[in-house]
């Protein structure tokens, strides 16, 4: 630690630590454009100038280290008169479209203006304006108002490590561009535009819509992949407007993918059901819920054989429910749902093992990382995200195991092509480079299942470091769903084997089974989901669900970490899966509890070894989770990953407008991109 003095004051920090990250830590503020945390320094806005004692001229805050001894002023009238000249520069070619611009309210340069510039300008020349320019449908820029701070292209680069943005020209002529000269061939994410500090980059969805002040800001989790990334939620007139998380809340910081940031567009979809339908012929007809809970309860009370296929979009407390309701309620054990990656074989061979299992937080603080039979970009985002961040700013050694080319390969130390059945093979030939790691997280997908997961868990074992592992998995609650017991148990039948089983009646929860598949048997089909599915198309029975933006509950993500739920709007004739599954038990007259979501939560808490997490903690944010209790059985069934790219995300895909209209949707796994990945052969290691 170092002493120094700012305006004054004797403060401490750590050595290193940059001027104005310690002004920061101590309340003291020293305004930039440029500086971003955790990206590369740019020191181009000139706005953090600030005086110190002994030195010839001011010094850029965002660039200089603390010393010992330093004597820093941040407000003398030197430093207010450079921040004066600096925004009167800035706003020399600047459009005052503050009225219309939608960075209104949120706009970092006008609130520079307001607090630091001067009330007129020496400049009378006839701004300078080049038009509007649309990259893709949901980035727009605005030559005249960008002020040339290098965030969005920073971002861009060594965040999503796309490097989809630069910069042409130079001196006044300078401008950002896109990667194909006039459109955008990228992540879709939309970091560029929430990064970027003025209103240069828009959003096509939030365009002129509303100001932020209007709306109300909910904070939830994204319904798509696994990662579990918080999304707030712009709402005005009970509508979603707009996607981000800038205040920095769940695991994923700031991260979001399109899916997060824009993907929400399927909740106003014309298609939504909105009242219980009931087969009559070869077409359905809408009943109140009233007739739709009489036919159930009359079809249950007289079935002797149940099916229940679950979801793995549906919340714990809704996963637990039907479980419960399965198990005590209808005496079966036919429940399972869409498995993606084998989390029971993993729980099994790491049995008895304690802190085996890694957290988002560890991929980005782990010294080394094994991707083994994954497109994690593509498939997980965030993940990939935490690995390149922790590769810039940890310098951590980067493995990758796959079928084709990763954006992994970028910072690898190793890159191994293998065909598919070989990854083991590819992993062993990595052994002496993984024994000298101190540490590993292993992060494989379905491509590692079975008898191959032991297989992987005793090559960790053999390494002689600590080692922790994720089992990918697909969707938002697919980790949940397995914890929550929604699988097959002593003797009951999988997803495939109830598709070809005789039963009486077969119960789809908020799934697709019959999307790429049959139905052998006449059961009487019950279905609740958003849409008329593929599943739901052959159903008797059809009940109008509540989507994830929809309700309350908790979700489980793929490393484990459990977060809530929260309700942002409200699409009449719904319900939530929780109240259709607790009405259903009303007319049965079984006794299975209340079916409030806060109820049925206290109840996981107690029952579901590794869920009593701390109530304040999940209120706050994530709480880890700790499954491992003992062996698992083996379960039935197949387990598959749908193979989802960043732009599809199971039947939600259709219906989302922004997903369909990216000129990269619907994309592919493991596709080169010749300007980040280099080809190696298959079986090659490439360091």
């Amino acid at each position: 630690m170092v002493k120094l003095t700012m305006n004054g004051r004797e403060i401490t920090a750590e050595k290193g630590t940059l001027l104005i990250e310690a002004a920061r830590q101590n309340g003291i503020e020293i305004p930039s454009f440029c500086y971003y945390e955790g990206l590369t320094l740019q020191a181009a806005c000139r706005m953090c100038l600030v005086e110190v004692e002994k030195t010839p001229k001011l010094q850029v805050g965002c660039t200089l280290p603390v010393a010992e001894g330093m004597v820093v002023h941040t407000e003398s009238d030197q430093v207010k008169s450079a921040r004066k000249g600096t925004l009167e520069f800035l706003l020399t070619n600047h459009p005052l479209d503050c009225p219309v611009c939608d960075k209104g309210g949120e706009c970092e340069l006008q609130d520079m203006v307001f607090r630091y510039g001067a009330g007129e300008s020496r400049f009378t020349e006839r701004k300078m304006h080049t038009p509007e320019q649309q990259w893709s449908p949901v980035v727009f820029y605005d030559g005249p108002r960008c002020i040339l701070c290098y965030r969005c292209v920073r971002a861009c680069d060594e965040g999503m490590g796309v490097k989809a943005l630069g910069v042409a020209n130079r001196g006044a002529g300078s401008e950002i561009v896109p990667n194909f000269s006039d459109h955008l061939e990228c992540d879709e994410c939309g970091a560029c535009i929430d990064i970027c500090p003025v209103g240069a980059l828009t959003s096509g969805t939030y365009r002129y819509q509303t100001r932020p002040w209007e709306m109300n800001h909910v904070g939830t989790i994204c319904t798509h992949c696994a990662d579990g990334c918080r999304t707030t939620l712009g709402v005005r007139n009970d509508k979603i407007i707009r996607g981000n998380n800038r205040d920095r809340s769940g695991v994923n910081g700031e991260f979001l993918c399109v899916k997060g940031r824009y993907a929400f567009d399927f909740v106003e979809h014309p298609e939504r059901l909105q009242s219980p339908m009931l087969r009559s012929g070869d077409q359905f007809e809408p009943i109140s819920w009233a007739q739709a809970l009489e036919i159930i309860a009359k079809k249950f009370g007289a079935a002797k054989t149940f099916g229940i296929i679950g979801s793995n979009h549906t919340t714990n407390e809704e996963n637990y429910f039907l479980a419960k309701m399965a198990r005590q309620g209808l005496k079966t054990e036919n429940i399972d749902h869409h498995r993606t990656g084998d989390l029971a074989t993993l729980f099994d061979a790491l049995s008895g093992k304690n802190d085996a299992l890694a957290t988002t937080t560890d991929l980005y603080k782990a010294k080394a990382i094994l991707v083994v039979g994954a497109d994690l970009a593509q498939q997980h985002p965030f993940l990939s995200y935490q690995a390149r961040a922790n590769f810039r700013h940890h310098a951590a050694h980067i493995y990758a195991v796959t079928n084709g080319p990763v954006r992994e390969d970028q910072q690898a130390v190793a890159s191994v092509r293998v065909e598919k059945g070989g990854e083991i093979a590819g992993v062993e030939s990595l052994r002496d480079k993984l024994k000298a790691e101190p540490e590993l997280v292993i992060v494989f997908g379905d491509a590692i299942q079975g008898d191959t997961v032991r297989k992987l868990v005793a090559f960790g074992d053999s390494l002689g470091v600590p080692v922790k592992y994720v089992c990918l998995v697909d969707y938002s609650n697919s980790r949940g769903a397995f914890d929550m017991g929604v699988v097959p148990k002593n003797g009951g039948l999988s997803v495939q084997q109830m598709l070809g089983a005789d039963l009486d009646v077969l119960w789809v929860v908020g799934a697709n089974p019959l999307k790429n598949a049959t139905m052998s048997s006449k059961s009487f089909v019950i279905v609740q989901d958003l849409f008329m599915t593929e599943t739901a198309k052959q159903a008797d029975l059809v009940l109008p669900a509540a989507s994830a933006y929809e309700k309350s509950g908790t979700v489980t993500n793929v490393c484990g970490e459990a977060q809530k739920l929260k309700p942002a709007v409200k699409v009449m004739g719904t319900k939530t899966d929780l109240e259709i599954m607790g009405l259903i038990a009303k007319e049965m007259k079984l006794d299975l509890g209340i079916w409030l979501p806060e109820k049925v939560f206290d109840e996981i808490r107690k029952n579901v070894h590794g869920y009593n997490v701390s109530k304040a903690v999940l209120d706050l944010g994530a709480a880890a989770t700790a499954p491992l209790n003992g062996r698992v059985a083996m379960l039935p069934g197949v387990i598959q990953s749908s193979r989802d790219t960043l732009f599809t995300s199971g039947s939600l895909t259709r219906y989302s407008r922004i997903l369909n209209e990216v000129m990269e949707s619907p994309g592919a796994l493991y596709e080169p991109n010749s300007k980040s990945h280099q080809p190696v052969e298959p079986g090659a290691v490439q360091s």
